[in-house]
């Protein structure tokens, strides 16, 4: 990959990382450092990084890194026990974006980065299977059980009291 390769990929995928970052992260500042590192990560291995593959490269990086964050900041959690409750049915002027945001960030990591990147992003089952290291079956299903978990948390009677 050449210098030329390499900031025209910074045009054409940064944002979409940014986008995938921030969702996953919930953090402006965590997702910025997130694409820095992602495309830093590029930069390093730009000479064995196909061009073609610089795409799939650059959100794999930024799943692991974000995956590794999210594990981060849980455990600094549970070693200080300030884990907030966030409870829907006591506040009554949620915007439905500020629910459905609050459903994703309570699935899994790996059920929550498969359905942002097939819901959000739009890649397909193999695509997501190559950046996250699963299979396309267990991509399905992990997309599948995130809709059914987000059916029942959006549709439950508790959360539209």
């Amino acid at each position: 990959m050449t210098v030329e390769d390499f900031n025209s990929c910074v045009d054409l995928y940064s944002d979409g990382i940014y986008r995938f970052a921030l969702k996953m992260l919930g953090n402006t500042m965590l997702a910025e450092d997130n694409v820095q590192d992602s495309f830093e990560r590029l930069w390093v291995k730009h000479k064995e990084v196909d061009r073609s593959k610089a795409k799939s490269y650059l959100f794999t990086t930024s799943y692991h890194a974000s995956v590794d964050a999210i594990r981060r900041d849980r455990h600094q959690q549970e070693l200080t026990n300030a884990q907030p409750e966030f409870e829907l049915g006591h506040q009554p002027n949620f915007d439905v974006k500020e629910i459905i945001n609050h459903a994703v960030d309570q699935l899994p990591t790996v059920q929550k980065s498969v359905l942002l990147l097939r819901d959000y992003e739009g890649y397909s089952y193999d695509e997501i299977a190559g950046i996250t290291g699963l299979n396309e079956s267990q991509v399905k299903v992990y997309i599948y059980r995130a809709r059914v978990f987000l059916k029942e948390k959006l549709v439950s009677i508790e959360n539209l009291i």
